[in-house]
């Protein structure tokens, strides 16, 4: 009895080393594919707390504002198909004043960072629609999910914005005729 033989050809020099250089190309693809599909990549963002996602376009320097902090921003917002329906040049903000994704974005910022804010319409306005008050034109339909593109310029703790204000007031009075807390004078 006569085993059928199957020629074997002769492992030509090289092709082993080809064979293991295209197996780690293979794994290194696959590896790439599941990082890029675990959302942890740069165009995709950093998602907050509530699905606001925040992507870093220029990363600014310093600490971050807190919730009672007051801000200086450049922005503009949008719906998702790219309408712009409002814009601000340093616009003077509380940060947990604003609806709630747009008040998590700011507390991630650092000052001169540019960045964009993906929050869904539940961090937004949700089932309620936004209308231009002037015209009554709906601007932001209910069920809205927002874009914001930021620019954070600067930004003021409570206790700073107080003293400011207080400042302000003490010389306001002072052109206005006199010392706070004097009495005024017999012919003023």
């Amino acid at each position: 009895m006569s085993v059928t033989a199957v020629p074997l050809h002769p492992v030509k020099k090289g092709t082993l080393t080809v064979f293991w250089i295209g197996i780690a190309v293979l794994v290194a693809v696959a590896a790439l594919l599941v990082w890029l599909g675990s959302g942890t990549s740069f165009a995709q963002g950093d998602e907050l707390a509530g699905g606001t996602r925040i992507e870093t376009i220029a990363q600014g320097e310093g600490v971050s504002p807190a919730a009672d902090d007051f801000v200086l921003v450049n922005y503009t917002g949008k719906l998702k198909d790219g309408t712009v329906f409002d814009q601000g040049e340093r616009a003077p903000l509380q940060v947990d004043g604003v609806i709630p994704g747009f008040s998590a974005g700011l507390q991630q910022m650092k000052m001169g960072g540019k960045y964009v804010l993906h929050i869904p319409a539940d961090q937004a306005y949700g089932a309620e629609e936004k209308s231009d008050p002037q015209t009554g034109e709906v601007v932001i339909p209910a069920n809205s999910d927002l874009v914001f593109d930021v620019e954070l310029v600067d930004f003021k703790s409570k206790a700073e914005v107080m003293q400011m204000q207080q400042q302000m007031m003490m010389q306001q009075m002072m052109q206005e005729g006199g010392q706070p807390g004097a009495a005024p004078q017999p012919g003023q």
